[in-house]
């Protein structure tokens, strides 16, 4: 569901076409992207970027992903693989392709002001809400957490693609990526849609009754790592001890079970 359809065939496409990549097999980059732990960054990742009104804004009004969930995953997962383990044209392709749709998203908020998806402003939120939920959740539920050297260099790998993107000057390091956050937060704030996002994305995703259950598990682990000050605007809980305990275990549990999996289906 993840990868979509054609996912046996782009994983194919994007590991074993020779040429050179924009990463070699030794980043961190690729250690990050390439963990199950991804499952639980993504979904705390969506949560976190919905909280910019502009940038949910054209969420709301551009994207299929209360129609089309699956196929949004899909493709945001490929360009993510593409960028990290691809050619070098392949993810040049691949940012020429968003940087095309991009374009094309354009509007005013409910608020009253306008967005583009093109800003660089909101391009760079985009990009600190994922850089941090992966990281996050790699720390926590990754098979090999980094040190401190290799955080940063994370930070600095994921930059180039941000760049490419037309971010202007991406954090390059773990304590500038917690200041740039930071320095987002005044504009942080709790929208209708930010809520209608987050409860569609935790509680009513479209998924057969036997999935339920790990997704559950997915969702608690994701909305556990969010930071505090994150919780109330999304109506969502804030429970230390449990979070610590229960939620922290089970998700590891889970994480690795889908570690498993895909090492076995690799």
């Amino acid at each position: 569901m993840v990868a979509g359809p054609e996912g046996p065939a782009n994983r194919a496409r994007i590991h074993n076409s020779p040429g050179p990549r924009w990463f070699g097999e030794e980043r961190p980059i690729r250690r990050v992207h390439g963990d199950a732990s991804m499952f639980v960054g993504g979904l705390r990742a969506l949560l976190l970027q919905s909280m910019h009104p502009l940038a949910m804004a054209g969420v709301a009004e551009h994207s299929d992903y209360r129609g089309d969930p699956w196929g949004r995953l899909a493709r945001t997962s490929t360009f993510l693989a593409e960028t990290t383990f691809g050619t070098a044209s392949d993810a040049q392709r691949a940012v020429d392709r968003v940087r095309g749709i991009h374009t094309r998203v354009r509007g005013t908020a409910p608020d009253g002001r306008p967005y583009r998806a093109t800003d660089p402003h909101l391009l760079e939120w985009v990009h600190i809400a994922e850089v941090d939920s992966f990281l996050h959740a790699h720390q926590l539920y990754g098979a090999a957490p980094l040190d401190a050297q290799g955080q940063d260099e994370y930070v600095a790998d994921t930059a180039r693609v941000a760049m490419a993107l037309g971010v202007p000057d991406p954090p390059r390091s773990q304590r500038e990526l917690t200041e740039r956050i930071e320095a987002y937060r005044p504009e942080l704030k709790s929208t209708a849609a930010a809520r209608e996002a987050a409860r569609f994305l935790l509680l009513t995703p479209p998924l057969p009754l036997i999935a339920r259950g790990p997704y559950a598990v997915l969702a608690a682990s994701s909305v556990a790592m969010l930071p505090s000050w994150a919780r109330a605007p999304l109506w969502l809980p804030y429970l230390p001890p449990v979070e610590t305990t229960v939620v922290r275990a089970t998700g590891r549990i889970l994480v690795g079970g889908i570690r498993w999996a895909l090492a076995a289906n690799a």
